[in-house]
């Protein structure tokens, strides 16, 4: 957890950067729109919303050694947005960010795209197990889960 931060206004363009381009990666497959993946998620708009309203940054942590490689949001105990960079994912990143959330951010809970299988897997590795709990994600005809972590599950804090 060395190279674990809260992010600050210089990494605006590298948090926009992993978040739009691993949200392609990730998501372009499920929902199969170009219109969004391409048209309304780009990079310049996002940093401009985090440079406008830089409060933003206030729940977000960055894996950095040498430069940024990985995002993470934890907002009231749960876990908004977990992102590594395409070119350093399988280098403990995510593992390191996720510890991060359970440990330092009391994390518990997390929604993710029931079809996004390979983060359920990565999510489960790491201590979190599927809930009951499904819903529409907004604007769209896919599915979010519930992810909880056991120990808060079984009711030990």
């Amino acid at each position: 957890m060395d190279h674990i931060r809260k992010a600050v206004p210089e990494d605006i363009s590298r948090i926009a950067e992993i978040l739009v381009f691993t949200k392609r990666m990730n998501y372009r497959p499920i929902f199969r729109n170009d219109k969004v993946s391409f048209g309304e998620i780009q990079v310049l708009p996002l940093a401009q919303e985090y440079l406008k309203n830089p409060e933003l940054l206030n729940t977000i942590w960055v894996y950095d050694d040498e430069f940024v490689k990985g995002v993470l949001h934890v907002e009231d105990s749960q876990i908004q947005e977990l992102y590594v960079d395409s070119f350093f994912q399988n280098q403990g990143i995510g593992a390191s960010l996720i510890d991060f959330a359970i440990q330092k951010c009391q994390a518990k809970s997390l929604f993710v795209l029931e079809k996004n299988t390979g983060a359920i897997r990565f999510y489960e590795k790491h201590g979190f197990v599927l809930t009951k709990e499904r819903q529409l994600e907004p604007g769209t005809t896919e599915y979010i889960v519930r992810m909880e972590q056991v120990k808060f599950m079984k009711g030990c804090h």
